[in-house]
């Protein structure tokens, strides 16, 4: 098995444990969501998109377990360490790359390195266009409109 495969094992067990239906088909469809968006826009930029994929696996997997988003980033980041540190999947290195764009990714009006862009990108992408009747987030306006230049789009009202 992959290490993707591995680590969203290992986060689909932790889904589970979510009790109320509704928030645990929204994590797995935002995780999921995320994730594949990180692969597109890691591939697109150069960047390495398995890492990509794994940090967006698991970038709000403590805010779903713990049902606060007060300081997620942070709290997720070291959330995220002890898993990769349980499942040996990753070099401390990958480790690293990982936690830092998670411990960045609710920054989205500040510019990190260009992994931890990768994941901000890919969240943005997610909350934008997964529900196209909600209106878009302050903070997360320039990204859209980046995003949607970068890959093309026509430019959208927000």
């Amino acid at each position: 098995m992959s290490r993707l495969k591995d680590l969203r094992a290992y986060v689909d067990r932790e889904l589970l444990s979510i009790d109320d239906l509704d928030k645990r088909k929204n994590a797995y469809v935002h995780l999921y969501g995320v994730s594949l968006a990180a692969t597109l826009i890691a591939e697109k930029r150069g960047e390495d998109y398995e890492l990509a994929a794994m940090a967006a696996m698991l970038h709000d997997l403590y805010a779903y377990e713990s049902g606060s988003y007060a300081d997620h980033a942070h709290k997720g980041a070291d959330l995220a360490n002890r898993i990769l540190d349980e499942l040996a999947l990753t070099t401390p290195d990958e480790t690293q790359k990982i936690c830092s764009a998670i411990y960045h990714h609710d920054d989205k009006e500040v510019v990190d390195s260009p992994f931890d862009e990768v994941l901000k990108d890919a969240d943005v992408m997610h909350h934008t266009m997964n529900d196209l009747s909600k209106p878009i987030k302050d903070k997360e306006k320039a990204r859209y409109i980046a995003l949607r230049k970068e890959f093309g789009l026509p430019p959208a009202e927000v």
